[in-house]
C-alpha cells in the first residue's frame, strides 16, 4: 500500500472510530470530510458504515491483543502485568474509543475475538484470586468489573491523565480496593 494511501485508512479509522463513538449514525460522507479525504475513498475502502465499523473494531482488537501479549499476564507479577497492561490499553482505548458492546451486531468475528481476549483478563483476575492478591470475600466477576471500570475512567473520564500515571492510579486503586492492600 502506498504511504499516503495508508496514511488515508489510517485516518478514515481514526475518524471514524471517534466520530462513530460520539454518534452511531454518522453519515460516511461527514467521516470523509473529517478525515480530510474525499468521500469516494472512504466507499472505495469501506462501502458499508457497517463496513468501516468492523474495520475500526478489527484494529482496535489488534491493538488490545498486542497489549494482552506485552503485559505478560501469565509470567509477570500480578502487579508488574496489571500495570503494563493499563499502560497499554489506556491509549488503544482512547484511539479506538468504539464501545465493543455494538460489535455483536456489527461484526461475529470480532465479537469472537473480544470474547477470546475478555477470557484472558478473567483468567488473570483468577490468577490474581488464586495468589491471594485479592480478598476472599470479594467475588472475581466483582474485582473484574471493578478493573474493567477503573480502565475505562481513566482513559476517558481523565483524558489528559498519562497512560503511566494512570496505570500506578488503576493499579493501587484495584489492588487496594479489592486486594489486602
Amino acid at each position: 500500500m502506498r504511504a499516503d494511501a495508508a496514511r488515508n485508512l489510517r485516518a478514515v479509522l481514526r475518524t471514524g472510530a471517534r466520530l462513530l463513538a460520539e454518534d452511531p449514525a454518522t453519515s460516511m460522507s461527514a467521516i470523509a470530510a473529517a478525515a480530510g479525504v474525499d468521500r469516494r475513498t472512504v466507499y472505495r475502502r469501506f462501502p458499508t458504515r457497517e463496513a468501516l465499523l468492523a474495520a475500526v473494531f478489527q484494529t482496535k482488537l489488534d491493538g488490545s491483543e498486542r497489549v494482552l501479549d506485552e503485559a505478560r499476564l501469565v509470567e509477570a507479577p500480578v502487579a508488574v502485568a496489571l500495570h503494563r497492561y493499563v499502560e497499554g490499553i489506556v491509549p488503544v482505548s482512547r484511539e479506538w474509543p468504539v464501545d465493543m458492546r455494538r460489535m455483536m451486531r456489527a461484526d461475529p468475528t470480532a465479537d469472537v475475538r473480544r470474547s477470546e481476549q475478555s477470557a484472558r483478563l478473567d483468567r488473570f483476575v483468577r490468577r490474581a484470586a488464586d495468589e491471594g492478591l485479592i480478598r476472599g470475600d470479594v467475588p472475581v466477576a466483582w474485582a473484574r468489573a471493578m478493573l474493567d471500570d477503573l480502565v475505562d475512567t481513566a482513559a476517558h473520564r481523565f483524558p489528559d491523565l498519562d497512560p503511566p500515571r494512570a496505570a500506578d492510579l488503576v493499579v493501587r486503586s484495584w489492588l487496594g480496593g479489592v486486594g489486602h492492600g
